[in-house]
């Protein structure tokens, strides 16, 4: 049937690990690439080669390490490579509620007021803030926009991490929904945006997600 790749992170792994069975089980050969920096950066260079024949961005938490220096940016080209070479792309602003720091002493002091996780010993996640939030919908919105091919956008309106769940530590509805007011404004009409009022993790956004991507795939074969 074809390669997908997919991005992922310890916070939507139960969202990519459904995604994941749904595109087996139709025959698809799905490739996950953790969004580390590293990972973002091999994967857009595979997609650029032409190695896959469609996309499902879930984590594009690497936009925000960009945009505040965080240790997870892949460089100002993330999001870019599959637009560039037209296959299609499911796209979702997974993890943008998070800055991924090392050890604590190692957050620039210009964050070191704002609210932090430690989500291992050499892992701090910094929440990021509205303004912030408004930023990176509009950088999402302009990077999809520059697609050759289809593109949909899907927002879990619930929450975009693990720890952005009702009772998470991340949880701020209000934050989230300035990135998704942000996204509905910058999109172009050429974008097709999909609302859930799922939770990037709940079974149902994974449904959702793979809905979009074969529904993108069938329409340009």
């Amino acid at each position: 049937a074809g390669r997908v790749a997919v991005s992922m992170f310890g916070n939507t792994t139960a969202c990519v690990e459904r995604c994941t069975a749904l595109l087996r089980a139709r025959g698809y050969e799905v490739v996950a690439f953790h969004a580390n920096g590293t990972g973002g950066r091999t994967m857009e260079a595979l997609i650029a080669e032409g190695r896959f024949d469609a996309v499902l961005d879930v984590t594009t938490t690497e936009l925000a390490d960009e945009l505040c220096g965080g240790i997870c940016s892949a460089g100002p080209d993330r999001l870019l490579a599959a637009g560039r070479t037209g296959i299609p792309q499911v796209v979702v602003p997974g993890c943008l509620d998070m800055v991924n720091f090392g050890a604590p002493d190692t957050v620039p002091a210009a964050f070191r007021h704002r609210q932090l996780y430690g989500w291992a010993p050499d892992v701090t996640l910094m929440r990021t803030n509205a303004a912030e939030n408004e930023t990176l919908g509009r950088q999402l919105a302009q990077k999809v926009a520059q697609s050759k091919g289809a593109v949909t956008v899907v927002l879990p309106l619930a929450g975009l991490s693990q720890i952005d769940a009702a009772g998470g530590v991340f949880y701020q509805p209000g934050v989230d929904h300035v990135l998704f007011d942000a996204l509905r404004t910058h999109l172009p009409d050429a974008v097709t945006l999909v609302e859930s009022a799922a939770h990037v993790n709940d079974p149902a956004f994974a449904e959702a997600l793979v809905a979009s991507l074969l529904a993108l795939i069938q329409s340009k074969n």
